[in-house]
């Protein structure tokens, strides 16, 4: 059992969590929290380390053969956790690519786009969205956030891995979608229709840019329709995640799944 702070597995794991450089060299990331390991490993990732705290998890983990399991006492424990309730188990994880040619679409897909999306916790709020609108991928295109990024996972409460997630180039993402039939709906204020009154029943792509600077001209130009949600009070725009959220439940009353 790994009782101080100070060991090195302890001190690594921590460089895990805090530097994207540092998951990026190792090629793995963390994952805390029993339902999130769950869904990790459905997902077909292969688990590397498990540190698990048994006063604190209470019943038995199960894990994989060739896993791994690191006993940790409490005190290391509430050191490597991000949060409470978490049910005793932080795992490390080995990473893996996936490519817009690795995704498996239906025949009528509907899939999430955020341009250069920044913040961890709007990622992870969109992906949460896109598992309970069964959306069949998120593309992020010149992301400035770490997929693996700890506050991503949390945020999404392991809807990173029951949604396929991509991080491409825009030019990439176009190029995919006009190969293969996809209607490009970017949500815009500027030159836009109302987004109910929008076919959504076919192949679609849903596009959103930061809440700071919008889309660039390049999607602006790639799209089949512009989009907009009515806004009725004094500003002039909604966090990421929500609009994401009434457009993609607008595809699904438009497909009545």
């Amino acid at each position: 059992m790994i009782t101080s702070t100070q060991n090195p597995r302890i001190k690594h794991l921590l460089l895990l969590q805090q530097k994207s450089a540092q998951r990026r060299a190792d090629g793995l990331f963390v994952v805390e929290g029993r339902r999130e390991v769950e869904h990790c490993l459905a997902a077909g990732f292969t688990l590397r380390t498990a540190f698990v705290c048994e006063e604190i998890a209470g019943s038995p983990f199960s894990l994989p053969p060739g896993t791994e399991m690191v006993p940790v006492s409490p005190n290391v424990y509430e050191r490597i956790a991000y949060r409470g309730g978490t049910e005793g188990v932080v795992a490390v994880v080995e990473a893996r690519r996936t490519r817009l040619s690795d995704l498996q679409l239906s025949a009528s897909p509907l899939i999430v786009v955020l341009e250069s999306v920044e913040k961890p916790g709007n990622l992870g709020a969109v992906l949460r969205s896109a598992d309970a609108a069964g959306a069949d991928a998120v593309v992020v295109c010149d992301p400035l956030t770490d997929l693996y990024n700890p506050n991503l996972i949390r945020s999404s409460i392991g809807a990173l891995f029951t949604v396929p997630c991509v991080a491409c180039s825009t030019e990439e993402c176009i190029a995919f979608f006009k190969e293969r039939g996809i209607r490009i709906l970017t949500a815009q204020l500027q030159d836009s229709s109302l987004y109910y009154d929008t076919p959504m029943t076919g192949p679609t792509a849903i596009v959103m840019g930061t809440e700071a600077t919008g889309l660039t001209e390049q999607w602006r130009q790639a799209a089949d329709a512009h989009i907009r949600i009515p806004m009725l009070g004094r500003l002039d725009s909604l966090n990421v995640s929500v609009s994401a959220a009434i457009l993609l439940f607008e595809a699904v009353r438009q497909r009545k799944i």
